[in-house]
């Protein structure tokens, strides 16, 4: 593609955290540009974003509706080619659907939806399109997660035996959402977040991050779901017993309430010949032990992860010792995401590596561990089999 390719935005506008990452990450490697958006419900709020980002008036929305109508109109030239959705979870499906509807492709927050039976109509409707749809799990950009996924496929680990996951925080342990905190607010309401919350805002990270990485699909869970913080209506605590097909067995826990801790979201893979270990606060080092050895230390930007991991080489832009991070895992997502738009523009097949995105599976994969997390927590932590995608 001989251009920058236009990006629209939904959500994100004054005082949201998610949106400006996003924009930050989209334009970090020079191949996509933010042209249009329809930022805040507010239309007031959404003219003061569109000004602080120095965007044209006349392609600052008061609302999506309008920005699909008044974008279709525009010529092939001008419009968006793909709309970023980075709103709370209950406006994914409605606006992820419509603007598929009306041809654009989408790239959306996660989770993908607020319930199972949106994620399998939106699903469909991807299908039916054959349009792109990413789903911003952010996590699986990292360089050392796509060299630690490599490193299972090419059986360095023999077969996976235990899967240990985790994501504490501790943001929520007081109810900040009484005073005002915007982010909380939402997450803890069920008509905006869903059923779950906790575990639904960062447990499906540690299921989505265990899943890529071992290549299993979770089949079966028992879930223990708390809610510490009186009057909080969804769960800020949650731990839960993995079942995996194959035979391997897990752990995951996830907590807002886990006062001291930040974004500690962590990964031990055990297998019958070694095992790896992965941090997210410190994602530049992925720990390898094999029996009656040494440890291993890998280390992202040295030759030798290219020659391991085609993929934790791509997603790698700087020398070892100079840290990469959070918004270059958000980015990663977007260059393969813009090179399967250029590959569709060039009317060639995207390569493994391009495709290397979450998308609508691990959307309804997504909902489904929240369905069955709920549902085995409710019924005093009892065995629920995940429905098939």
């Amino acid at each position: 593609m001989s251009r920058k390719i236009r990006m629209g935005m939904i959500g994100g506008g004054p005082g949201a955290f998610i949106g400006e990452v996003h924009r930050k990450a989209a334009r970090l490697d020079g191949q996509i540009e933010l042209v249009a958006g329809a930022f805040d419900i507010d239309p007031n709020k959404s003219i003061q974003q569109g000004k602080a980002l120095n965007l044209d008036p006349k392609r600052v929305y008061p609302d999506y509706k309008t920005m699909i109508a008044s974008e279709k109109a525009l010529s092939p030239n001008e419009r968006i080619d793909f709309v970023a959705i980075t709103t709370p979870n209950n406006w994914h499906f409605p606006i992820a659907s419509a603007f598929l509807k009306a041809g654009f492709h989408v790239m959306c927050e996660k989770p993908m939806t607020i319930n199972v039976a949106e994620a399998r109509k939106l699903k469909k409707l991807v299908e039916q399109t054959g349009l792109v749809f990413g789903l911003m799990h952010n996590y699986v950009g990292y360089p050392m997660v796509k060299l630690a996924r490599d490193m299972v496929r090419q059986g360095d680990l023999g077969a996976i035996r235990k899967v240990v996951v985790q994501y504490p925080q501790g943001w929520l342990a007081r109810p900040i959402e009484r005073e005002g905190q915007m982010q909380a607010a939402w997450r803890t309401d069920p008509k905006q977040s869903g059923a779950a919350g906790c575990m639904g805002d960062i447990g499906t990270h540690a299921a989505n991050l265990a899943e890529y990485i071992t290549g299993l699909r979770i089949e079966a869970v028992c879930a223990d779901l708390t809610t510490f913080v009186p009057g909080r209506k969804l769960d800020d605590d949650g731990n839960v017993l993995l079942r995996f097909k194959g035979g391997a067995k897990g752990v995951l826990h996830a907590s807002q309430v886990s006062i001291g801790e930040e974004n500690n979201l962590a990964i031990w893979v055990h297998g019958e010949n070694a095992s790896l270990e992965w941090h997210q606060e410190h994602p530049n080092y992925l720990y390898v032990r094999r029996i009656d050895s040494p440890e291993e230390v890998w280390k992202r930007g040295n030759g030798y992860i290219g020659k391991k991991s085609p993929a934790a080489a791509r997603a790698t832009r700087l020398p070892f010792g100079h840290p990469e991070a959070f918004i270059e895992a958000f980015a990663n997502h977007y260059v393969n995401f813009a090179s399967v738009l250029q590959a569709l523009d060039e009317k060639r097949k995207p390569t493994e590596l391009e495709l290397d995105f979450p998308g609508v599976e691990e959307g309804l994969r997504g909902m489904l561990f929240i369905e069955s997390v709920v549902k085995s927590s409710k019924l005093g932590a009892k065995w629920v089999k995940i429905p098939t995608a």
